[in-house]
């Protein structure tokens, strides 16, 4: 399977793993700064990240991933959600992703390989968007 099929896969099941996502974030006591917004909202918010997942994770999409995270850091800061809420919500997000990437089974070591390198690019794309969503919480915090 190749990264591109993994990669549909994932987006053609954005639905699937956004109802999962919501879940998450309704049971971790981690992210309970985010309860007080209504299943569509935090499912809207999971569903950005699922669906588009091919251009969050294209290597020009860099501007655009720093753009976007830092906004979503600073809006999470006027939500008053805490920091550690925001970073747990994302990591939710990336294994909540990587659960359902590893239910899918594989058929070669060449699959294996095709998984393993989607998963450093997963990797890659949230480790930079925590990092540019923690710079634009602080900046709206005035740090």
């Amino acid at each position: 399977m190749m990264i591109g099929k993994l990669v549909a896969l994932i987006e053609d099941h954005a639905d699937e793993l956004t109802a999962r996502m919501v879940k998450l974030v309704r049971e971790d006591p981690m992210t309970a700064g985010y309860r007080r917004f209504a299943d569509e909202e935090l499912g809207g918010r999971a569903r950005l990240v699922y669906a588009n997942l091919g251009q969050w994770l294209s290597e020009t999409s860099e501007d655009h991933v720093e753009a976007e995270y830092y906004r979503i850091g600073q809006l999470r800061f006027k939500e008053g959600i805490p920091p550690s809420h925001v970073v747990m919500a994302l990591l939710l997000t990336r294994r909540n992703l990587w659960r359902f990437v590893e239910s899918q089974g594989w058929d070669t070591i060449f699959d294996l390989r095709q998984q393993l390198d989607l998963e450093l690019l997963v990797v890659r794309f949230f480790d930079r968007a925590i990092h540019h969503a923690v710079r634009g919480y602080e900046a709206a915090a005035g740090f």
